[in-house]
């Protein structure tokens, strides 16, 4: 067990609980391990840098504290989770947005305020923003505490990434809620005229995926936020200094997000069977017709 003096000196501020560290980075390699079988298995490539990536991060940080967890004064594994837990969530969150996409051209373009395509090209965009400027501003801190300077610019950098990133969620989550507002209620945001796709239908396969994007994005966001407080209060400010903060608002959030997409997978709740529809039709039809309406969708 590690000595009590060790906390004097921990870059974490406490000595990482071993057995949570080694729990939770088992999790997180069956869960990428799944995840990695299932993107096989449905040819839903998209996934591999998007979900498998972030599994794989993941993987990297808990090994990092599990390390942490048997050598607390060891600068290197320190620095290694400090990096890959902070730009982790990022691919999968564009997962979510790619997910978006698909279920706009299954339910009506007409009733979102974007078409499908510009969904994924607006938010994959951000997204990738949010990654790139929370992976400088990692390797800036990570830098600055190898060579014992001040890692705080470093730090800012990450934050405004995070900051950045979880603004993108937000229009995400209010431009997603009006959209199922609008096809609950059935008023498109255009005309019949100008996106002459019809309103799919919502069965027992689309409400799960839904309310499993719904669970992944709280999850995320509850992350997101967790991060922001946690980064705007500094590098010995005392919420970075509580594991359990950590353990529970950051390392089980993404958990539980991995895992709901395992449970709530695109490739069983959006298969050839999905509906996707044309004007006046409510019928499902199959995946060979599907390419030939996306550009319908994507008006």
């Amino acid at each position: 067990m590690p000595k009590a003096h060790h906390l004097d000196k921990s870059p974490y501020g406490y000595v990482p609980t071993q057995w949570i560290c080694a729990l939770l980075l088992s999790l997180f390699s069956v869960s990428t391990l799944i995840h990695l079988g299932q993107t096989i298995y449905f040819r839903m490539w998209w996934l591999l840098p998007t979900v498998i990536v972030a599994g794989i991060l993941e993987v990297l940080g808990w090994s990092g504290r599990t390390w942490s967890s048997v050598n607390p004064l060891s600068f290197n594994p320190y620095l290694m989770q400090i990096v890959t837990t902070i730009i982790a969530p990022t691919p999968l969150v564009a997962a979510n947005f790619i997910m978006l996409g698909q279920i706009i051209r299954r339910l009506g373009a007409r009733y979102s305020r974007l078409s499908a395509r510009w969904y994924t090209i607006l938010f994959v965009s951000c997204d990738l923003i949010a990654l790139v400027v929370q992976a400088i501003g990692g390797a800036s801190a990570a830098t600055a505490v190898q060579t014992g300077k001040n890692p705080g610019p470093g730090g800012h950098i990450m934050l405004g990434g995070i900051v950045f990133q979880l603004a993108a969620i937000g229009v995400y989550v209010a431009l997603a809620a009006e959209f199922l507002m609008r096809y609950v209620w059935d008023k498109p945001v255009h005309s019949r005229d100008l996106v002459p796709q019809g309103r799919g239908r919502t069965d027992l396969r689309m409400k799960l995926l839904l309310g499993g994007m719904s669970f992944m994005t709280i999850c995320i966001l509850i992350r997101s936020v967790y991060r922001t407080i946690e980064l705007a209060g500094g590098w010995t400010g005392k919420i970075i200094h509580t594991q359990v903060l950590f353990n529970v608002l950051d390392g089980a959030m993404i958990c539980l997000a991995m895992y709901t997409l395992n449970i709530f997978h695109p490739g069983l709740l959006l298969n050839d069977r999905s509906a996707v529809v044309t004007s006046g039709d409510t019928t499902p039809i199959g995946q060979e017709k599907l390419e030939a309406k996306v550009d319908v969708a994507d008006v």
